[in-house]
């Protein structure tokens, strides 16, 4: 409601869209238009048997901060997630503009044998903490073990415990933190629609309410 009319009522004309009304992957298609932008969870994983995988997921945010918890969402059972029950590990490692690209091609559906770090000539690197290895190329990877996977509808919720988070020394600011413009991150948009890194403002948070 527009500021100062308070006790007025406005009509507001709307398009609705009810779920009951629609076919489950077209209202997938309005979430994913409504809900952006999406930052990118680059997931490597690795196989019980030792394959790797590595596969792009935008359902994803934080969870907790105490204890530092991460979650991304897989709409199926994929093989991320079916490594990750298997072997308790898991890295994010975040999408940048420079890596878009083959972060995309990354999201084709691979056989369970096909380690996409080879199919796609991925540079990786040892985790730290955990056994699936980390884009050597992404400018922060968060190292995490399985809290939990919590089954919503057609979709898995995997929360991670964060037992590392690895940033890349060009990518940390002069205040020691990791630096907006020097990571570049992507997100996921609706359709076929990605976005660029966007202008950044700085707004300090009030402490006491702001009235008109």
């Amino acid at each position: 409601m527009p500021r100062g009319s308070e006790g007025r009522h406005y009509v507001w004309v709307r398009t609705l869209f009810d779920p009951a009304e629609l076919e489950p992957r077209r209202f997938y298609q309005l979430l994913t238009a409504s809900v952006v932008p999406r930052p990118i969870a680059w997931v490597s994983t690795v196989s019980a048997d030792g394959v790797g995988n590595l596969a792009p997921y935008s359902f994803f945010t934080v969870a907790s901060s105490a204890p530092p918890i991460v979650q991304f969402t897989s709409v199926g059972r994929k093989d991320s997630l079916r490594n990750i029950e298997a072997t308790g590990e898991f890295v994010i490692n975040l999408a940048t503009a420079a890596l878009a690209d083959v972060v995309n091609e990354s999201s084709a559906f691979y056989d369970a044998e096909a380690d996409e770090f080879l199919e796609l000539n991925i540079r990786s690197e040892p985790s730290e903490r955990v056994r699936p290895v980390r884009v050597a190329d992404s400018p922060i990877a968060i190292e995490c073990t399985l809290h939990q996977v919590i089954e919503v509808g057609n979709s898995f919720v995997v929360m991670g415990n964060v037992v590392a988070v690895a940033v890349r020394p060009e990518a940390v600011a002069d205040d020691g933190l990791p630096d907006f413009a020097a990571i570049a991150p992507m997100s996921r948009l609706g359709r076929a629609q990605w976005g660029l890194p966007p202008e950044v403002v700085e707004k300090d948070r009030p402490t006491t309410p702001q009235r008109p």
